[in-house]
């Protein structure tokens, strides 16, 4: 017997990631030397102090056990203390954190849990495409507001039509951006309060790479605005602070609605956690290892990106030069879209890059370049790129 999928499958987006891994696999089974800059997978292994805890938390028979609905307080009470430690913002453990197992899955849940359909969602252009799925899912209608150049990838909230502004209901955003690689600064979060208490629009912030800032940078918080707690909450992941990306772990914070409203529609949809997972979690986040660690790791990146923007600038290739994240944004040269050009990497140097339009129509113009492979593969690949005499 043959099962027809559901409508609402039917209308889900192709998974942009996918259709790039599958294309790469492709070339690599061909038995070409493929340097993958496509992917966001974190290169590197889970810090040590996290993963000789996780073997210590696997061997206590109490983990084995189904996880408490809505995860552990104790974890919870770790969240609201980094987030005092780190960004100075105040968080009730009961009524402002929600666990997560995953902010892709936070994210993709939130307009099932709080919006109906038809309801209006705004969207940045570019931006993580998993976005659109949960406007599947929910049945909510979206807009898009553009990320551009001129404005360092941040959004300029008048270029918002007002009409469409007094309709939304919600708005994402994501900084440090994927794939831009564009920090925030406080007083964008301040005028991003502004908008939403002036339009009554609530605000996620996706904080997945906030740990991720270069040059002295320090990322801060949407929470740590002046009233952003009441218009809004803010995902953190554990998947890039600590190179978590497969343990599947990530909380909410912020306004109590929100989090009440996450915390029921996953009361339905999952047991939480694999307890052994949150408990290790409270490590991650509380050791006096994790600031040693994550320093080293942004510093890694900042390496990586200092060498690939330094190679590609010499065969006159500019970036713009990314604040945060594990990205650069490279523009398309003439008379290519971003498609074909990814296309025409893969195809003549072995060089997998993400096209731009998988992120909208404003990224059409760029590629995204993973700093995910040692500073070595990363000029290696620029010199594999220059051969083609596109620059």
């Amino acid at each position: 017997m043959f099962f027809e999928e559901s409508e609402l499958l039917k209308n889900l987006p192709t998974q942009f990631f996918a259709t790039l891994v599958a294309k790469v696999n492709q070339k690599v089974a061909a038995g070409n030397d493929v340097i993958n800059l496509g992917q966001g997978n974190p290169d590197q292994p889970t810090f040590d102090y996290i993963v000789k805890e996780m073997q210590k938390q696997a061997t206590r028979p109490i983990n084995h056990k189904y996880s408490q609905f809505r995860g552990l307080h104790e974890l919870k009470v770790a969240a609201a203390k980094f987030y005092k430690e780190k960004y100075g913002v105040i968080l009730d453990p009961e009524t402002e954190v929600a666990i997560l197992g995953g902010s892709k899955i936070g994210l993709v849940e939130l307009p099932w849990a709080l919006m109906n359909p038809g309801e209006l969602l705004l969207l940045p252009d570019p931006g993580y495409p998993d976005y659109l799925s949960g406007v599947t899912l929910g049945k909510v209608n979206y807009e898009t507001f553009p990320l551009k150049s001129e404005n360092k990838f941040l959004p300029n909230y008048q270029d918002i039509n007002e009409e469409t502004a007094k309709k939304a209901k919600f708005i994402y955003l994501n900084y440090p951006n994927n794939p831009t690689g564009a920090v925030a600064t406080k007083e964008f979060y301040k005028k991003t309060v502004a908008f939403a208490q002036k339009y009554n629009v609530g605000v996620v912030s996706d904080f997945a790479y906030g740990a991720l800032g270069f040059d002295g940078y320090h990322n801060p918080s949407f929470l740590e605005a002046e009233g952003a707690k009441e218009v809004g909450i803010e995902m953190y992941t554990f998947s890039k602070t600590f190179n978590m990306a497969g343990w599947r772990i990530a909380f909410a914070v912020g306004n109590p609605s929100m989090i009440e409203a996450i915390n029921l529609i996953q009361d339905h949809l999952f047991v939480s956690v694999f307890p052994a997972i949150q408990e290790t979690a409270i490590t991650a986040l509380l050791d006096p290892q994790e600031d040693i660690e994550v320093k080293k790791l942004v510093s890694k990146y900042e390496e990586r990106r200092n060498a690939f923007v330094s190679a590609a600038k010499k065969i006159g290739w500019n970036a713009f030069i990314p604040g945060g994240t594990f990205y650069t944004w490279m523009p398309v040269p003439k008379g290519y879209t971003s498609e074909s050009f990814a296309d025409l990497l893969l195809e003549r140097a072995n060089v997998a890059v993400a096209p731009g339009k998988g992120f909208g129509v404003m990224g059409d113009g760029y590629v995204r370049i993973g700093l995910l492979v040692e500073p070595e593969r990363l000029v290696e690949a620029v010199k594999r790129i220059q051969k083609l005499k596109l620059f």
